[in-house]
């Protein structure tokens, strides 16, 4: 099979100048994870979910008082633009993923012109249609991040990027996992508002005339949001001893690129990195 075969196409591709505003909304109205920025019809650069959420979230005066609707796309992205070439094969895609950590590249042609985009996505799509009799725990799942439904916005982007993580499981009081964080999450929500605060809800609280009194004293409080008021949920799960390609085929199915893996409790979370180091495995088999 050659990347042709499983890239998609086609891209969506923005300028550098173009505002970050623009480059999000576009990732939200067609459901993308990145944008090829394209400079004289040439690809100079791309930019990715975690690219926006986690620049976002610096404490630089600099971005604090620029709304994103000011911030050009060139601020952003990543300049050292890894390209490949449709005749390629999965494993060299997998290959290329693990050696320069990425999660997508533009496909080019002859003339470096973008005629479409492979991902970690496609990869998890061509694995959930292998023939094969692996278990997920047989993948060396990654141990799960988790915040309390409590935890604010800032402590969670804190808590990922310690400790290298794109995601973060959420647990009710009691430890069970009632939500999921991911970059999705994190850029499509507001993390600045027009002043360059972060954001904040509204809770109505009742005060009593006296202790013992009736409520009758009403009032608007603002918080930070917390991961409550962002996370996903339902969570989809899937068992350690079930089929990794069936666990492929659900994150095919639901487009998510993690997928909690419970045993006793949340003992990980399968991951596109799991499925691309799987199919290195595989090419090294064959």
């Amino acid at each position: 099979m050659k990347i042709k075969e499983i890239m998609s196409s086609p891209v969506y591709v923005v300028s550098p100048e173009e505002t970050v505003a623009r480059a999000r909304n576009l990732m939200l109205r067609y459901r993308i994870g990145r944008l090829v920025i394209i400079e004289d019809n040439k690809p100079i650069g791309i930019v990715t979910k975690k690219d926006i959420s986690r620049r976002l979230d610096q404490a630089e005066p600099q971005w604090r008082r620029r709304p994103i609707d000011h911030i050009p796309i060139r601020k952003v992205m990543t300049e050292s633009l890894i390209t490949i070439f449709p005749d390629a094969t999965p494993g060299q895609l997998a290959e290329l993923m693990r050696e320069n950590n990425i999660s997508g590249l533009p496909v080019v042609n002859n003339k470096n012109e973008v005629i479409g985009i492979v991902t970690k996505w496609d990869l998890i799509r061509y694995f959930s249609g292998l023939p094969l009799e692996l278990k997920v725990r047989d993948l060396k799942i990654e141990p799960a991040l988790t915040v309390h439904r409590h935890h604010t916005i800032s402590h969670i982007v804190h808590e990922l990027e310690t400790n290298l993580m794109d995601r973060a499981v959420v647990l009710e009081d009691n430890d069970k996992p009632v939500g999921i964080i991911t970059s999705s999450n994190l850029t499509f929500t507001e993390l600045m508002d027009k002043t360059g605060d972060l954001p904040q809800k509204e809770i109505k609280m009742t005060r009593k005339e006296s202790y013992a009194g009736n409520k009758q004293y009403r009032y608007v409080r603002d918080v930070l949001l917390v991961a409550e008021d962002i996370m996903s949920a339902p969570l989809i799960t899937v068992k350690d001893d079930e089929l990794a390609t069936h666990a492929a085929g659900i994150m095919v199915k639901e487009r998510i690129n993690g997928l909690p893996v419970m045993g006793n409790g949340v003992m990980g979370i399968l991951t596109g990195d799991n499925i691309v180091n799987s199919i290195l495995t595989l090419k090294v088999k064959q």
